[in-house]
């Protein structure tokens, strides 16, 4: 079992940034892709961005492709999601994901075997 923890979320300024952190438990993180997905009150849950076990390959979604960047540190569980240029319609709940297959780049929902709880960030205009 895999317990995902999200980190980083709140309140900030049209154009500002914001760094999301997802740590994880269990010696298996590693060998993991990691995605990150948001969802708007009334939307359906989004994809925003997936990186591989290694960390080589990233798949972002076209709302936020130059603006978002995923990374991960496999020494210490956890995955990043630094977001520039932030626009009011980023505002959501922000979820980390974890597949076992550690070499799918994943854009559905469906194909994660485990899920955080969430960390909200709001862009005010």
């Amino acid at each position: 079992q895999v317990q995902l923890v999200e980190s980083g979320g709140g309140l900030v300024q049209a154009g500002g940034s914001l760094r999301l952190s997802c740590a994880a438990s269990g010696r298996t993180f590693s060998s993991y892709s990691m995605g990150w997905f948001r969802q708007s009150p009334g939307k359906e849950r989004e994809f925003v961005a997936v990186i591989t076990w290694n960390g080589i390959n990233t798949v972002y979604a076209d709302s936020v492709k130059g603006r978002f960047t995923i990374s991960r540190d496999n020494a210490k569980n956890t995955v990043y999601l630094q977001m520039s240029s932030l626009r009011p319609e980023d505002t959501a709940v922000y979820f980390c994901a974890a597949s076992r297959n550690g070499w799918k780049l994943s854009k559905d929902g469906s194909g994660y075997n485990y899920w955080g709880q969430g960390t909200q960030v709001t862009v005010s205009s």
